[in-house]
């Protein structure tokens, strides 16, 4: 039996997805659910991937074998940009179906994959696919990162409309709230619209759950609904 895959996005870059990520894995692997985390591809380092580096210290544990070989990010690029040029910059191609195999391979292992991707839903892998179109292809059930930052809601509302125009099924929004700097109006504001829209879009059962200082702020019922959303 193979394990589910929940590909991660955000509605931009640096918006909250490792941390994001990292403490997803932790959540579901302490309530008994084998999880691991993979990174589609990783720009702008060498070696072994950050993303998964800070995974791994999020979830408490140390790198593990998948990691070391490569399995859980298997497109390292030096140059810190969209994949598509940074693999073009070294004359390199991403070849989707060994990042598949990974997966696959990961799937054998845990019962969950976490698959952060790069950037937001629209970051393009190749000049001829989107990260959007990958997770719709692969059939992957998806989490979005957002946060309380002015300019949220349009990008929140952006990626939901492209998920729904692929019918990606949404499982969750991750409401990243450590920059609150706009003010509380604001942030309580921009959560509310989210969970309105969310409905406005059949993503009745998706969650939001509030990361902050403190962490996620997950509650166990999320965490089922997450994994087996009603009518699944």
């Amino acid at each position: 039996m193979r394990g589910q895959v929940l590909a991660i996005s955000g509605i931009d870059t640096g918006i909250g997805k490792t941390v994001a990520t990292g403490l997803l894995a932790r959540r579901f692997t302490e309530t008994g659910v084998r999880t691991i985390t993979q990174k589609i591809a990783q720009t702008g380092c060498e070696g072994i991937a950050e993303d998964i580096a800070a995974h791994r210290e999020l979830m408490g544990i140390p790198l593990q074998e998948v990691d070391l070989d490569g399995t859980t990010c298997p497109y390292l690029f030096r140059f810190p940009a969209s994949p598509h040029l940074a693999a073009a910059l070294e004359g390199r191609e991403i070849d989707f179906m060994a990042i598949r195999r990974s997966t696959f391979k990961l799937q054998k292992l845990f019962d969950l994959v976490l698959l952060e991707g790069v950037g937001g839903l629209l970051v393009p892998l190749t000049p001829e696919l989107l990260f959007a179109d990958y997770v719709r292809d692969a059939g992957y059930g998806l989490m979005l990162v957002s946060s309380s930052r002015l300019g949220s809601i349009n990008q929140t509302l952006l990626s939901l409309e492209a998920c729904a125009a692929r019918r990606i099924p949404l499982r969750g929004v991750i409401y990243n709230r450590f920059d609150e700097g706009c003010g509380a109006a604001i942030a309580e504001d921009t959560r509310k619209v989210i969970a309105a829209a969310l409905k406005r879009y059949s993503f009745d059962a998706a969650p939001v759950i509030d990361l902050d200082a403190n962490g996620l702020a997950t509650e166990a019922s999320d965490l089922r609904r997450i994994l087996n959303p009603p009518g699944r």
